[in-house]
């Protein structure tokens, strides 16, 4: 009876998918799994903008649909493809590894060693230790729990508009209540401070409670806003004054994105931590980081009885940080910092050309190839054939409707920021060419001449929602 029972729960479940089943489901089989089985509204919202197109391959800064159709990416999944979509060289120093073993945590690892040792060679200031995760988010929690144990105060203070993660702690010092509400009562003592405000900064550390500051050296999420000059050794300054920890999250910033390896490198300021991830799994793994001074590590774990205190089971595995090496040789390899730098300035030229042209565009801004468009209100409009909707994304969306214009129109991947929905971002890979720059200007400059207004858009967008929305 028993063996009976094991045979039976052994046997494949009807419906099961293999892999081979997996890759070849169509786009309807795809959105009805993600319906039924993984997050449904967000199924809906990307059904309502026209993105839920079933992307069946990828390269460098291309991307294509099942129907065949090629579309540029300048998203760059948020600064996580800064070499681009499956760089061969990434792929293949993942599978010089594959008979290593990934996971034992009964030995000292290879390749995490070496990775450590190249960021440390890397990284700004005195940066020498790291400690491996999965995500930024990871990252970001390692990192506060680590200024708590090397400073024995419990207070953090973060910046207004920035976002750091959505695990309970990155989330406790992310500035946006709509993320942060459902879920409080959050980490206590965890104070907030306006982006780039030196004097409030100063307030708040001036007790000498606070572990650690924790900031962006552009927000990124808050819709690429980038401080005066001088605001980030003015907060250096700051922190060691009081002896509060400087954290970068370079997590968006980093890896060349700016024109620099590292953002904070433009002031010639270095961190006490700094986090990472995005971009440093080379676009193929999943992997993040913190690396701190040796000091601050001596304190926090620098004893045989704290060094278990924090641990991550998949953290620093062998695919992973082959993954990291290789994404850190590219980058030297092909300069990106400084394509990054050259075509960014090029890219940040021409989109001044478009806000002199067209008077819906308010602001322009960015460093390297992480560039934000930001987009002024066009006042009320009526649209009662959309009940009212085109009124309500032109208040509150317009990032969306541009995006969804470029997307469906001229094939070009682009998104809003998420603490600020009328700035959409443009952060493509970093050997992104002039070609490619120029075929995002025309599009986008045809998107605006059309929509002068952007009544017509606002409408034309409301009206595919609610056909949408019949449809389901």
């Amino acid at each position: 009876m028993q063996a009976k029972q094991l045979q039976r729960s052994a046997s494949r479940p009807a419906g099961f998918l293999s892999l081979t089943e997996a890759i070849k489901q169509s786009r309807e089989q795809v959105v009805e799994n993600h319906k039924n089985y993984l997050n449904s509204s967000l199924v809906m919202m990307m059904g309502l903008i026209g993105f839920d197109k079933h992307f069946t391959r990828a390269e460098g800064i291309y991307v294509w649909d099942n129907k065949g159709n090629r579309y540029l990416d300048f998203l760059g999944a948020y600064g996580a493809l800064n070499l681009g979509h499956n760089h061969p060289k990434i792929i293949d120093a993942v599978n010089q590894v594959k008979e290593v073993p990934n996971l034992l945590q009964a030995s000292l690892g290879t390749l995490p060693a070496a990775l450590a040792k190249n960021l440390a060679l890397a990284a700004p200031g005195d940066l020498r230790r790291s400690f491996f995760g999965n995500s930024g988010a990871e990252a970001v929690e390692g990192a506060l729990k680590l200024a708590r144990a090397a400073t024995g105060r419990t207070a953090f203070v973060y910046c207004e508009g920035s976002f750091h993660g959505k695990s309970l702690g990155a989330l406790s010092v992310t500035g946006r209540e709509k993320y942060q509400k459902t879920f409080q009562p959050l980490v206590p003592d965890c104070h907030s401070v306006p982006f780039g405000d030196l004097d409030a900064l100063e307030k708040q550390l001036r007790d000498q409670s606070c572990a650690a500051f924790i900031v962006e050296p552009i927000q990124g999420e808050g819709g690429i806003i980038i401080p005066q000059a001088g605001y980030l050794s003015g907060v250096r300054q700051i922190c060691s004054r009081y002896g509060t920890l400087l954290i970068f999250d370079e997590i968006q910033t980093g890896f060349g994105r700016t024109g620099e390896m590292f953002a904070c490198q433009h002031e010639g300021v270095a961190p006490d931590i700094m986090c990472m991830a995005k971009s440093l799994g080379g676009g193929i793994m999943p992997i993040g980081a913190y690396i701190t001074t040796d000091e601050i590590w001596k304190k926090a774990y620098g004893s045989m009885e704290k060094a278990l205190l924090h641990t991550s089971t998949f953290g620093g595995n062998t695919w992973a940080a082959a993954a990291g090496i290789a994404a850190l040789e590219v980058i030297y390899e092909e300069n990106l910092p400084e394509k990054a730098r050259v075509n960014g300035a090029y890219l940040l030229q021409e989109l001044c050309k478009l806000q002199e042209k067209y008077p819906l565009l308010k602001d322009v801004r960015g460093r390297g190839l992480m560039a934000g468009i930001e987009f002024n209100q066009p006042g009320s409009l009526a649209g009662k054939a959309t009940f009212g909707l085109a009124s309500k994304l032109s208040e509150e969306y317009l990032g969306t409707l541009v995006a969804g214009e470029l997307m469906n129109k001229y094939h070009i991947i682009t998104a809003y920021t998420l603490n600020n929905p009328n700035v959409i971002r443009l952060e493509p890979p970093l050997g992104v060419t002039r070609e490619q720059l120029d075929t995002l200007l025309q599009a986008l400059d045809k998107v605006l001449a059309a929509n002068k207004g952007f009544f017509s858009m606002a409408a034309s967008g409301a009206k595919t929602m609610l056909k949408s929305l019949i449809k389901k």
